[in-house]
């Protein structure tokens, strides 16, 4: 249980902020995936608003993260943000955004993954993996194990668990599970039973392009992979004191979905109980990464602020061990935790 039972689906960002005040103050954090009209810009504000050290903020299009450094700025002046470029579809890009942080800053007391795409036709990165996975799962990955020296030496002197690594996935992860005979979404249906989507998808969900690519099955895998990415790390990490969390921020209305038609648009609005405004979706977030009720390792996943149950297939050990060493055949294999 996190230490506020009371808090919801409805509860803003900027109230957790200054419940966890404490625990934002004089640390070094950085946010991915930074840019207006999305949640990386409220998580952005809410951390801003209680005098971190060093508030850094990583995204892909200089013009669009410098809007919201400039807001912090008028709204913080005190708070010192710097800029990092971040392209996770690129590992090139991701090997030279942790040089610049680590021209930044030594330590790394919390990294917020917020980054992350949607797209409705196949698409690779530059290193031949399919667009989401390799964005919303490999780069994070490869992002995260190079700070980990950074996340080491804040560990060394926070109080175990405070160190936190937080991850954004979504409940569509229970669509899919990982497809490890085909991650780049190659074979259609001719996978293993264990490997396929859950079910027989509804309306626009279902549709699959000429090519045979189907943008919500690899998007819910991608997803997936972001659960047992953080099994993987809470169960190898919490004996140095950092701790990793997973969450669904809720259903919100942000520039994610801007590559979806109408009519995927028409079907995510059947779907969804309740749609946040932007402070409400990084109110979970935010307790993620700041409540020292989570200092014990639980959970790992997170929804409306409070530990949820995920899918099975999300939070399976053997899964999680065996997209990590898929992972680092896919970075390199160069990844020593």
């Amino acid at each position: 249980m996190t230490s506020h039972p009371e808090f919801g689906e409805k509860t803003p960002g900027s109230e957790v902020a200054k419940i966890f005040g404490d625990n934002i103050r004089g640390k070094t954090i950085l946010i991915t995936g930074v840019s207006p009209n999305g949640i990386g810009a409220t998580t952005a504000l809410a951390f801003a608003s209680q005098s971190p050290y060093l508030l850094i903020l990583a995204s892909r299009t200089r013009a669009r993260v410098e809007q919201v450094a400039s807001e912090i700025h008028t709204k913080y002046p005190s708070t010192r943000t710097e800029i990092v470029l971040l392209d996770l579809g690129s590992q090139a890009a991701i090997r030279q955004a942790v040089e610049d942080v680590k021209k930044l800053t030594s330590t790394l007391d919390i990294l917020v993954n917020n980054a992350g795409i949607v797209v409705t036709s196949r698409q690779k990165t530059p290193e031949g993996i399919e667009m989401q996975f390799g964005t919303n799962h490999i780069g994070p990955f490869l992002f995260t194990n190079l700070l980990l020296p950074l996340l080491r030496n804040a560990a060394n002197t926070n109080t175990p668990g405070a160190t936190r690594i937080v991850n954004l996935t979504s409940a569509g992860h229970r669509l899919s599970p990982l497809r490890f005979s085909d991650y780049n979404f190659e074979k259609g249906d001719d996978v293993p039973p264990e490997e396929d989507h859950v079910k027989p998808l509804p309306g626009a969900f279902g549709k699959f392009t000429d090519d045979g690519y189907n943008g919500i099955i690899t998007y819910a895998q991608s997803k997936t992979a972001n659960m047992l990415f953080t099994v993987y790390l809470q169960k190898v990490l919490q004996g140095e004191g950092i701790g990793a969390y997973v969450l669904h921020p809720g259903s919100i209305e942000t520039d994610l979905g801007r590559d979806q038609d109408e009519e995927l648009n028409a079907q995510f609005q059947k779907v969804a109980l309740y749609w946040k405004n932007a402070d409400e979706g990084c109110s979970t977030t935010l307790v993620a990464a700041l409540d020292p009720a989570l200092n014990e390792p639980k959970g790992p996943y997170l929804v409306d602020c409070q530990i949820a149950t995920p899918a099975p297939h999300a939070i399976d050990p053997v899964a999680a061990d065996r997209l990590w060493k898929l992972s680092e055949e896919l970075v390199g294999g160069e990844i020593q935790l």
